[in-house]
């Protein structure tokens, strides 16, 4: 008997092949292909299917914003209706589901129609907080249970009202907990996990962070019986066997479904002898003909919101180069500097450019210019600091450059594998800085003034930050919640679009206020 597990994750309400840059429907990924494939691959199964949805579903694309943030009355099964729709077995909580509040994650829970599994997000009564712990599954006379599980580390980004009264547990202590009851229960075990891989596949030597965001490997190695592990969440395209087991993570925005076939001798007790990972790509599947009628009215209804004027640019207000834009500073960045400050009332700021998608703004600015250039749903919050905090701060920035050659600046290696991280690296406007990447790590801030006047350790300072770098979002450990004066509950993209409201036409200014360098001593 040949048992297969499909899965898709990251899907991040990517529903269209659009990146929403422009209208066009020509992207190689999009839930519409995955659905397809996951269609094509039932039909010619040889023998029992069980489909994962592993988590980012509901945050993440434009058209997921105008659902949660725009179309009024509220409702999240705007958009739950698309998975619906693909009759998923499982559906996984990722961490992004919590970013437009618990309110909205719970109606958008609700409203699927598929089974909802979290075994290490606890209540205070120490009980699942969104769905079961698993669920078994009767294929063909074979018991097969899913533990579903989600990264434990959700505090360190998510705002704290979002995630009030929850118990975030490693996954390793609640899969040693559950597994070995499942393999009493069940025949087969799949651990579904929305988390990725902390260590080298082949090696297990650590990669980045050793931390509870990724804890696939150390799962593996320490939890026995898990016939097959299906995950997501570092956006990786893996399909192989760790430790024995066979695993995938399928990309991200539907680019991919994941695959694992397991073969099954059912006598005279059920046992895997063989098993297979591979990805599915997405990309030259024509759509799932019925889910694009679903979901063409809500689409369209997206796009012309994104097509709503705000204003207009005086200058050139565009990114031809992200990378270059993170070493000399792009008038993009400042103006999103400039709405943060106005915002909370500082004269310091902190943003990203979070990813290479940023185009900046062009003459004229729409919605869909601020939605694919700022894509998180981040709000704003005034932290009060001291210079040590600050310095602190850049050098953690500082980390994202490597030297390359003898003067030229590059990017480190850790920021772009296993997982981009972009949106780690901060730049800052209030202050004027140099970042020399070819001193030593922790000693690479050589310039630090503030109106002028070197910034020394005990300067108290007040500076604006987003709301996931103010909690100590992205390991950045000198900023806490305890900083925090004051927090903006509105949104980067609606601040965005109110200045440019309250200012018809914005000048693109850029004072190059921090240069990188790569001098050696």
């Amino acid at each position: 008997m040949k048992l297969t597990l499909l899965t898709t994750s990251d899907i991040h309400g990517y529903l269209y092949p659009t990146d929403y840059r422009t209208k066009q429907l020509a992207a190689p990924f999009g839930l519409v292909r995955a659905a397809a494939v996951i269609k094509a691959e039932r039909k010619a199964a040889p023998g029992p299917v069980l489909t994962i949805e592993t988590g980012d579903f509901l945050q993440g694309s434009p058209l997921a914003y105008y659902i949660a943030r725009q179309k009024r009355p509220v409702a999240p099964e705007n958009l739950t209706q698309a998975y619906n729709e693909i009759n998923y077995d499982v559906q996984i909580l990722g961490n992004h589901e919590f970013n437009f509040g618990r309110s909205y994650l719970q109606q958008a829970l609700a409203s699927l129609t598929q089974p909802v599994l979290c075994a290490n997000i606890l209540t205070t009564a120490g009980k699942p907080a969104f769905g079961s712990a698993y669920k078994l599954f009767d294929c063909a006379g074979v018991t097969v249970a899913v533990l579903g599980l989600t990264t434990a580390h959700i505090p360190f980004w998510e705002t704290p009202r979002h995630i009030q009264g929850l118990n975030f547990q490693s996954i390793v202590t609640t899969a040693k907990q559950y597994v070995p009851k499942l393999r009493q229960l069940a025949d087969v075990v799949v651990v579904a996990y929305h988390g990725g891989f902390e260590a080298d596949l082949k090696t297990g030597q650590p990669v980045g962070l050793i931390n509870d965001e990724n804890e696939g490997y150390r799962l593996l190695g320490e939890v026995r019986g898990i016939d097959a592990l299906v995950t997501g969440h570092q956006h990786r395209s893996l399909a192989s066997h760790v430790l024995g087991v066979p695993i995938v993570q399928p990309g991200y925005r539907g680019s991919a479904v994941g695959k694992i076939q397991l073969n099954l001798a059912t006598k005279p007790l059920v046992s895997v002898t063989a098993s297979a990972a591979t990805l599915l790509p997405t990309a030259k599947q024509v759509s799932e003909p019925r889910l694009v009628t679903k979901m063409w009215s809500l689409q369209q209804e997206a796009e012309r919101w994104l097509d709503q004027p705000l204003g207009q640019v005086k200058g050139d207000m565009r990114i031809k180069n992200p990378n270059r834009a993170r070493v000399v500073e792009a008038a993009y960045v400042e103006f999103i500097q400039r709405v943060q400050m106005t915002a909370v009332g500082a004269d310091i700021s902190a943003t990203a450019l979070f990813n290479n998608e940023s185009t900046g703004f062009g003459e004229q600015v729409t919605m869909r210019q601020v939605v694919t250039n700022y894509v998180y749903p981040n709000t704003v919050a005034l932290v009060a600091i001291n210079g040590a905090i600050l310095r602190a701060a850049l050098e953690k920035s500082a980390l994202f450059f490597a030297p390359l050659g003898k003067e030229k600046v590059g990017i480190n290696a850790k920021f772009l594998h296993p997982k981009k991280q972009y949106y780690n690296y901060d730049m800052y406007e209030g202050i004027d800085y140099t970042i020399n990447v070819a001193r030593p790590k922790g000693q690479r801030i050589t310039r630090l003034e503030y109106h002028g006047r070197k910034v020394l350790p005990t300067d108290q300072l007040k500076i604006a930050l987003n709301g996931y770098r103010a909690g100590g979002g992205g390991n950045f450990t000198m900023f806490n919640p305890s900083l925090i004066e004051h927090e903006v509950q509105r949104e980067m993209p609606e601040l965005i679009a109110d200045y440019f409201k309250a200012h018809p036409v914005v000048t693109a200014n850029v004072n190059h206020n921090f240069n990188v360098i790569n001098e050696p001593d």
